[in-house]
């Protein structure tokens, strides 16, 4: 017995011989023949609801859906029409790797229009098996879900099936810095080391990796004390650059203690002997930075990472990554009650929570000084 072929205000809807629904709805006249989309699902609810929605979209002047577009061909539209033209080039670097060597290969045959909520659980859950970490997986999700809110807002989905899945959790590290001794440590053994300049300014600062290594001499002021943070070195495209920080507090000014203007003009003067002793093969004149190699040339921070780490070994002292060195200058501020607010200004932090956050482990031991400061005033000293 065949189904009824259509219901009350359904307009044309109905069912094939497969058991498949279909519903269309007619888009006007083109070169004096008719225009029609055809819409598909398993059940009457679904097809009438596709239907409905495609005629409300033609109400309000926005494009319809096309069912004929792959999640490859679409990430790789967006990657070029949307995200390329907002996104820092090493961002859209990282978003592209992830799209060509990740999404597309899992996901690209897929259509767009047919995505579930499912196929992109079980593609993270398949990451995760394969080894990658929980953080990177979350970041896979975060780039689809950001590529999917695009083909909403295009008109080419009717949801962000991404937004539905919630990408693993990732359990953030207890933050071991050195201490104040293991720092001081540390300098010591530094003494001598090519890079000992830069351990140093990082310990003192705490600037990070990329900042530290994108400084040139035009942001030092060593007359003044201060020293400017106006971009970042990265390395991306099989080349160096010399990009804009990640966000607008990242630019910043800072006062040097008068110990640390003494190391950089130690650096000054040791830069200039390698330039004498490089010659001819110097290439430092158009990066004029003030942390590099001995002919003048960026330092790769993978290398950067890998020296640090080896004389914390020679040392003796804890694995750190060079990020930590970071970490170790907040709990040494606020070790000295210096205010979080002043601590975020002097890191570049975006909001302060992200600060109070990422150094909660600090707050028993200033909360155990504020209360022995309380109970000193009231009780008198012990």
């Amino acid at each position: 017995m065949t189904s009824k072929r259509r219901g009350d205000g359904e307009g044309s809807v109905f069912r094939r011989q497969d058991g498949r629904w279909v519903a269309s709805i007619s888009l006007g006249y083109e070169n004096g023949k008719r225009r029609r989309k055809a819409f598909y699902a398993d059940t009457r609810r679904e097809v009438i609801a596709k239907k409905t929605a495609a005629l409300r979209s033609i109400q309000q002047g926005e494009p319809l859906s096309d069912d004929s577009v792959t999640v490859g061909g679409f990430l790789t539209r967006w990657l070029n029409d949307s995200a390329k033209p907002t996104l820092r080039p090493r961002s859209f670097a990282s978003y592209e790797m992830i799209v060509r060597r990740h999404l597309v290969p899992v996901l690209g045959a897929s259509r767009l229009a047919k995505l579930r909520p499912a196929a992109v659980q079980a593609y993270m859950n398949a990451k995760l098996e394969t080894g990658l970490s929980a953080r990177s997986v979350q970041y896979h999700h975060a780039v689809l879900r950001r590529a999917l809110n695009q083909a909403v807002r295009w008109g080419i989905v009717t949801r962000n099936v991404a937004s539905l899945v919630s990408p693993p959790r990732v359990i953030r590290p207890e933050v071991r810095p050195l201490t104040p001794e293991q720092a001081r440590s540390f300098l010591d053994a530094a003494a001598g080391d090519p890079m000992e300049h830069l351990y140093a300014l990082a310990l003192a600062l705490g600037l990070r990796q990329g900042e530290a290594l994108g400084l040139v001499w035009d942001d030092i002021d060593l007359d003044a004390g201060t020293l400017s943070v106006r971009r970042t070195l990265q390395r991306y495209g099989g080349a160096y650059h010399l990009d804009e920080p990640k966000t607008v507090r990242s630019r910043r000014t800072i006062g040097m203690p008068v110990q640390l203007v003494t190391v950089l003009r130690d650096r000054r003067r040791r830069q200039l002997e390698d330039r004498v002793k490089a010659g001819p093969i110097w290439n430092g004149d158009d990066w004029d930075l003030v942390f590099t190699n001995e002919i003048g040339e960026p330092l790769y921070g993978g290398t950067v990472t890998r020296r640090f780490q080896a004389l914390l070994k020679s040392s003796g002292l804890p694995r750190q990554k060079f990020h930590d060195l970071r970490h170790a200058t907040a709990s040494f501020m606020l070790a000295q009650m210096v205010p979080m607010r002043v601590v975020m200004e002097v890191l570049g932090h975006s909001q302060i929570h992200v600060t109070m956050d990422t150094y909660a482990h600090v707050m028993p031991d200033l909360q155990r000084d504020a209360t022995e400061r309380v109970s000193a005033t009231i009780f008198g000293a012990s």
